[in-house]
């Protein structure tokens, strides 16, 4: 017997929220990006969802974009965070003010 779809929306819907209550609440740059990675493949499992329920491969296709662009962002946020906890010794975001003059 099929999942039906309901149960992949609400998964998903799910998910996002728990990413965004993250990004949100939590101060740990590590933690926050894990939890826009979370965002991220919600995101993934709807398109893949929508495909399947539509009979297309274009939502196969929104997911391999977005893999493409999580990736290039997992390099650059995990170097920018090398960098200031180089040079702040600290991964708190609200102790990070390197704008401020």
């Amino acid at each position: 017997m099929a999942v039906p779809v309901t149960y992949y929306l609400i998964l998903s819907a799910m998910l996002f929220a728990i990413g965004v209550t993250g990004v949100l609440i939590r101060r740990n740059a590590i933690v926050i990006f894990m939890c826009i990675e979370l965002m991220l493949n919600a995101v993934n499992l709807l398109f893949v969802t929508m495909a399947r329920y539509m009979g297309s491969g274009s939502g196969q296709v929104f997911v391999f974009f977005v893999m493409a662009v999580s990736a290039a962002e997992v390099a650059v946020g995990l170097a920018i965070i090398i960098a200031l906890y180089r040079n702040r010794q600290t991964l708190d975001v609200g102790d990070v003010n390197l704008l401020k003059w």
